[in-house]
């Protein structure tokens, strides 16, 4: 028998399915389930300072599994930005992407640049990620142009707000 997924709310979490993707063991004993928003300025901080230490120390060594779940909702930007991480997703390069975005704005972060929207996750930079990761850039525009995950980006925001996440990164 699995134990409840309980968040920091108090109220249970959606099983991981296999619509999430895992880092780490999937056999785990320990799920650490991110909900981000990747213009989040506190969710760079965590990529940048947490997360490297909690890969290298927990998931590479088996102990913990992660899941990062989207909850956009800083606005168009947030939004876009999760919808590409799912097209990357389709060519088996998400937390690649994931990484990759997370990294632009640690630098905005960084260069106390942190207002949301203001312009920097944009087609082009998806694209050009894309690209740098060797994914069918076709293929990922087409995704992306379609707004293909556009309901399940709704989705995962009306789950994670079911789950009691207020905030990011929750």
């Amino acid at each position: 028998n699995q134990l409840a997924q309980v968040g920091a709310s108090g109220k249970t979490l959606p099983e991981i399915s296999s619509r999430d993707v895992i880092l780490g063991e999937p056999n785990a004993p320990v799920s650490f389930i991110e909900y981000g928003d990747y213009q989040c300025p506190w969710c760079g901080k965590f990529f940048d300072e947490v997360e490297g230490p909690l890969r290298n120390e927990y998931v590479q060594t088996g102990k913990v599994k992660m899941v990062y779940r989207n909850f956009a909702f800083l606005g168009p930007e947030s939004f876009a930005a999760a919808e590409a991480a799912e097209c990357a997703k389709d060519q088996s390069q998400f937390w690649a992407f994931h990484d990759a975005v997370y990294k632009e704005e640690v630098k905005e972060v960084k260069n106390k640049i942190q207002n949301e929207n203001n312009g920097n996750l944009t087609r082009d930079l998806f694209l050009e990620i894309a690209s740098n990761l060797k994914l069918d850039t076709k293929a990922f525009s087409t995704c992306f142009d379609s707004k293909k995950y556009e309901n399940q980006i709704k989705q995962d925001n009306d789950a994670g707000r079911t789950a009691g996440v207020t905030g990011t990164p929750g």
